[in-house]
Parts: C-alpha cells; sequence; structure tokens
C-alpha cells in the first residue's frame, strides 16, 4: 500500500484529499502546519508527498529544497493556488516532481500519483547503466562522474535514463511527458526544457551530446 502524506493547511482541501486517497486504498497521513509537516516527512518514508506552497511555519518551497538536500526521494506534488510560471519552474529546479494548481480534480489528483508511483522507467532495465565517463546506478539513484557524485533530482535522473535507454532516437517532448510525467501538461511542454537545462548544466559529457532536434525534442547521442 503506498503511503501518503499531505502538508496542506486549508482543512476543507485536507480532508476532501484525504478521503479520496484513502477510497483508492492509499494510506493516508496530513499535517496542517508546514513545520509539523517537514519534521513527519524527514523522519518517515512516504511515497508521494503533497505539498502545498503557502503554509504556516514553514513553506513548501523551503520543506521540498530542504527534503531533497537530505536526499528524501520521496515523489514531491505541489499544490498552489498560485497558477504563474515563475513558481512552478522554481518549484521543478528545487525538486519538486509534479505541480498541481487548485482548483483541482480527484480524477487528475489520482493520475498525478498514479503516474508518480509508476517510474516505469526504471523497472526493466539493468540496475548499472555507463555513458561516457558516467556510473548510474538506478537502485539508489546515484550518478558517478569518475569519482565525483553528481546531484540529481528523482525527475533528472529519471529523464537521464530514459535518454540512455533511448540512446540515438529523436525524443518529442510530448513524449517525454507522457513517459516521465505520466500526465498531460496542457500542452505546456516547457517543463521538458527546464530539465534538459539542468541536466546540460549538471552534467559535462551531456551537455556536448544531449542534441536538440529542431521542430521535435531531443536526442542523446
Amino acid at each position: 500500500m503506498a503511503k501518503v502524506l499531505i502538508i496542506e493547511d486549508e482543512t476543507s482541501i485536507t480532508r476532501m484529499i484525504e478521503y479520496d486517497l484513502k477510497q483508492l486504498g492509499y494510506d493516508v497521513n496530513s499535517e496542517l502546519d508546514g513545520l509539523k509537516g517537514y519534521n513527519k516527512a524527514s523522519k518517515n518514508i512516504y511515497d508521494v508527498i503533497l505539498l502545498d506552497l503557502m503554509l504556516p511555519s514553514m513553506n513548501g518551497m523551503d520543506i521540498c529544497k530542504k527534503l531533497r538536500e537530505e536526499g528524501n526521494d520521496s515523489y514531491i506534488i505541489m499544490l498552489t493556488a498560485l497558477d504563474d510560471e515563475y513558481n512552478k519552474i522554481q518549484g521543478l529546479e528545487i525538486g519538486a516532481d509534479d505541480y498541481i494548481t487548485k482548483p483541482f480534480s480527484p480524477r487528475e489528483l489520482s493520475a498525478r500519483i498514479k503516474a508518480g508511483l509508476r517510474r516505469k522507467v526504471l523497472s526493466d532495465t539493468n540496475d548499472i547503466l555507463y555513458y561516457q565517463n558516467l556510473k548510474i546506478i538506478q537502485s539508489s539513484y546515484e550518478v558517478f562522474q569518475g569519482d565525483k557524485k553528481i546531484e540529481l533530482t528523482l525527475r533528472e535522473f529519471e529523464l537521464l535514463v530514459y535518454l540512455l535507454i533511448n540512446k540515438g532516437k529523436a525524443l518529442s517532448r510530448d513524449q517525454l511527458l507522457t513517459n516521465l510525467w505520466g500526465f498531460s501538461y496542457d500542452g505546456d511542454s516547457r517543463v521538458v526544457d527546464v530539465h534538459i537545462f539542468k541536466l546540460r548544466e549538471k552534467i559535462d559529457p551531456i551537455a556536448e551530446y544531449l542534441k536538440t532536434v529542431r521542430g521535435i525534442g531531443y536526442k542523446l547521442i
């Protein structure tokens, strides 16, 4: 049974999500306070964390950043009424895996959670992958460049593995969204571009070998 933690200060929203997810068979915990939610997330293992941005005691951005710095690999979905591009990109850059804007339907939230739990990209391949001077260990979600460990978010890691598995193929943004995010982002493919940029920035060989295919998407050669 997948474990879900809700960190949301609006009681009505929290109770609604709790009810819907329990009906679907999830083991659900919740906190209305940011700091208490962070403490619960850091001391327990959750498959998915639903994280509001505007919280008392500690905001969602700080919670997400701190959890990722501690190596927490829960699938983090940010819940917020803020719909501007800056907040979306900032959340993704500090380690959030997905972003859903209030109001949202139970069906949409369920689809996002199922996509996060799938992580199917990692399931059918060998545990250790090699590329150029990179060593990718899938079971521990680690990437090494020589002796140096490269710190990637979970979504960056999954994107790197998917590109390696499909090496030489031109992959469209929609294809990457479908297979990694598992849900249509209403035509907004810039989330893919943000993660591609971060991979190129963090890993030297990727910048040279991860090519943009004009009018399509990306290809690792």
